[in-house]
């Protein structure tokens, strides 16, 4: 069993930065892709960012340019800098992981909320 947890949300202006966290419980570089979603209010959970255990990555076009994923092995964690934030990314976020053997795991989200 692989828990993740999510940390670094909060309430940000339009225009601001955070930068979010999620730490594994185990060794990353078991899993095959690593990611976030989002789900807004009412709204469908939708696919934010992915990386691979190559380093390849993918975004939403609706945050290419301002997010930024990447992921530090030593400490089992996967990070997204978001930048320029829009009202339009205020959403829950979930930390998102894949095994091999195609097993999904799921943190338990964390809010951001930008608002002015």
């Amino acid at each position: 069993q692989v828990q993740l947890v999510e940390s670094g949300g909060g309430l940000v202006q339009p225009g601001g930065s955070l930068r979010l966290s999620c730490a594994a419980s185990r060794s990353i570089e078991s899993f095959n892709l690593l990611g976030w979603y989002r789900q807004a209010p009412g709204e469908e959970r939708e696919l934010v960012a992915t990386i691979t255990m190559g380093g390849s990555t993918n975004y939403a076009d609706s945050v290419k340019g301002r997010f930024t994923i990447s992921r530090d092995h030593p400490w089992n964690t996967i990070n997204l800098a978001m930048n320029s934030l829009e009202t339009e990314d205020t959403a829950v976020y979930y930390c998102y992981a894949l095994t091999s053997s195609g097993r999904v795991y799921w943190g338990q989200g964390t809010q951001v909320t930008v608002s002015s």
